[in-house]
This record gives structure tokens, sequence and C-alpha cells, in this order.
């Protein structure tokens, strides 16, 4: 691992470069620095003209006044993708360049050591890549890796850093077409529940499938389950009544709005129990009836018994006809909407800004629930307060942010 400097960048975008160069090198962090209290890494994806390289940054509080520096950040070749148990001390690193996850441990004075890997190389995976939570940890002593490439999911030991199983999901593959994962799994009934999508590998368009992968961390049992009414169903939170509720992430509702019905199926909420692994038959609400006939996508979880919808602003200055619907997805002219699960009323909040549809949400201490912006062409990151519904800015780097831990 090499040690980046701010100025390794030779072909960096403009705005980038302006933004490493607003942070300084060697200039007072704010908050970068070492202390005693909490820690955290966040791991940035900065891409060039030439390659890919990705950096964790580690901070002592996540509110920052200037840019995050990357003078002293770890480097990892590729795009890099962290995980863990909060406050453990612990940081797992994988990359695409490889099959390898590495162990950093938090160090007495604030810094991170290497300390031991494991490879997957033995189950067929020769690169880790897409979310942070594709890897998901039932112990100190027990965790899972989901690999779409692969169709299976593989069991380690984050202790003795050994692979102990893997699973196979055979319904997971469908010809001509890819999975991709929850960036926001839900834990409920003693079982983590992965939502998973699927759109053609070749063309514009969503499959119309919708699935759950359930793994039952007391025996490893792993199934996937399969709904065949919408797609690209990405994302799920909890509800009052106990039962799961499954959206459209938002890059299938761009999709829908601008290739219509022979493209994509309508983004839809389902419902699912995770009790006896079934999708409720019987429930079935298009996003956009909830919404008045906006184009909406994405389902986060919000406070007591509600879930916040993304809802595109048609009038937005950065929509544009013939937008690719990616563009559209990551473009910020998503609004937050808040949706009651027990009434399926749902209401616009105001206070919150229009963002990227495409939102990863991460957790900081005193119970702050953080959200993901990606501006300047997706070369830069802002990440905003969701907590108290204010979208306060909280701090912003160059590149993309898809990791973030509370190491201590």
């Amino acid at each position: 691992m090499n040690v980046a400097s701010c100025f390794s960048f030779p072909h960096i975008t403009a705005a980038a470069l302006a933004l490493s160069l607003f942070a300084g090198c060697g200039d007072d962090k704010d908050g970068q620095g070492v202390g005693d209290g909490a820690v955290y890494a966040a791991i940035t994806q900065v891409s060039t003209t030439d390659e890919t390289q990705s950096y964790v940054v580690l901070m002592n509080k996540v509110d920052q006044t200037a840019a995050l520096s990357l003078e002293n950040a770890t480097e990892i070749p590729g795009r890099a993708l962290g995980a863990g148990i909060s406050k453990s001390g612990h940081l797992y690193v994988a990359s695409s360049e490889g099959a390898i996850v590495t162990r950093y441990k938090l160090t007495a004075d604030g810094k991170l050591a290497q300390d031991g890997e494991v490879s997957f190389s033995g189950r067929g995976v020769s690169s880790i890549g897409e979310y942070q939570h594709q890897f998901q940890f039932a112990s100190a002593t027990k965790a899972y890796y989901v690999d779409g490439r692969t169709a299976q999911v593989i069991v380690w030991n984050p202790t003795t850093m050994q692979v102990t199983n893997a699973v196979a999901l055979p319904g997971l593959t469908i010809a001509g077409a890819v999975s991709t994962f929850a960036s926001l799994p839900v834990r409920t009934a003693n079982k983590i529940l992965i939502p998973v999508g699927w759109r053609p590998s070749s063309s514009v368009g969503i499959t119309s499938k919708a699935g759950v992968i359930v793994v039952n961390p007391e025996n490893d049992a792993i199934t996937l389950v399969t709904d065949d009414r919408c797609g690209y169903v990405r994302d799920g939170v909890v509800g009052p009544d106990g039962q799961v509720y499954l959206a459209t992430e938002a890059y299938g509702a761009a999709v829908f709005r601008t290739a219509g019905i022979a493209a994509a199926p309508e983004p839809c909420l389902l419902r699912f129990d995770a009790q006896t692994q079934a999708f409720d038959k019987t429930f079935l609400r298009a996003l956009g009836s909830l919404t008045n006939g906006k184009a909406t996508g994405s389902l986060l979880p919000g406070p007591s018994g509600t879930a916040y919808l993304r809802v595109l602003d048609d009038t937005h200055p950065s929509l544009r006809e013939g937008m690719h619907p990616r563009a559209m997805a990551s473009a910020p002219a998503w609004k937050f909407w808040q949706l009651n699960l027990s009434t399926f009323a749902a209401t616009e909040v105001s206070t919150l800004p229009a963002s990227t549809g495409s939102t990863f949400l991460f957790d900081a201490a005193d119970d702050r629930v953080l959200f993901t912006e990606f501006t300047n062409n997706s070369s830069v990151t802002n990440v905003r307060e969701l907590t108290d519904k204010s979208g306060k800015l909280v701090f912003t780097t160059q590149g993309l942010v898809f990791s973030f831990l509370q190491l201590r």
C-alpha cells in the first residue's frame, strides 16, 4: 500500500483538483488528526484518465469545515470497499483488483496497520466490487460476502481470516442479465435480507424480477426468493407491522420514465414476510401512485414507522431531453418524500434538498444518519445530514464515497 500525495493525480478533473487544493497539503485537517475519541473511516474512489485509485481517509469527527485531504490516506488500487463491525477497531478492505480482503487494525496512535488477509479466489472469485453492504457481519467470527459474478454467498471468519463455506445461488443467474444488490440490506426476524435486482447486460432496461436473499446466521441456511411482478427492487425497510417493504431503486424509475413499459416494469412497492420467507402476493403498489404520478424510486429508512422515497423533480435544471437513465438517476434532481408505512400516504419533505437519486446511508455517533450526494459529474461526494431532515453538509471529498464506518 502506498501513502497518497494530494498532488498525485496528473489527469484528475479540474473540479476535483480544485477541491484537493482547497483542502491543502500539510494543513490542519480539521478533524482528520489523531485523538482519543471517535475515529471514522471513509473510502473514496478517485478516477483519472489512466486509472482508478481508492483512498481510506481517517477522521476523528464527521463534521468538517474543509474538504477532506487525501495526503495521509491509505491508497488502494482500483475500486475499494471497506466494511466491518461498528466501533470494533477493525476495517476490512477489498478491491476490484483482486479477491483478497485485508484486515486493518486501528492502532493506539490512530493509524491503520495491516492485520491479516483472506482470499476468496479458492471459491472462484477474481474481483470484489459493487457496494460496502455486500459484506454482512453476523458476529466477530462470522461474516458473509455476496458475489453476483459467481452466484454464491461466501461465509468467512473475520477473526481467523479463513473461508469456512460457500453457498451457491443458482437462481441468481439470469441469461442476458446482470444482478445488482441492495446498498442497505435489512436485519429482521434474526435474519439478514439482501434485496437483489436485475437489468439487461447489453441494453438499457430493467428485468421484470425482484429477489431477496435470506441469510439465517444460526445455521447458514441461505435462500433466494423471487417475484416476477416488477423489477430492480433493491431497497427495503421494516414497517411498523414487522413486514419488509421493498421498492424499485431510482435507476429503475429513471429507465421507466425515459424508455417506458417496453423497457421496464412500472416501479413498485412490494411486501415480504421475513418469517415465512415469502412475498405477499396480495400487496402491490405503483410507486408513482404514492406521489401524484411522479417518477419515484428508492426506499430509505425513516423515523417512527416511516420511510423516505426519492421523487424526481421534472423541472430541475440538471435534467435534459434524451438523458441516459444512469445520468438521470445520478442527477441532483430527486426530492425526499416521507412515506407513512401504515397509511401509505406520502408527503414532500421541504427542508431536505433535492440530491442524487442513488443514495447511500451511513451511521455515525449519536444515532446520526448521513446520506451521499455525488456532484461535479460524479467527481465529488457531499455527505449530508438526514437525521434532522436539514440536509446540512457534513463533509465533502473528491471522488465517490461508497464506504464509511465508525472504527472507534
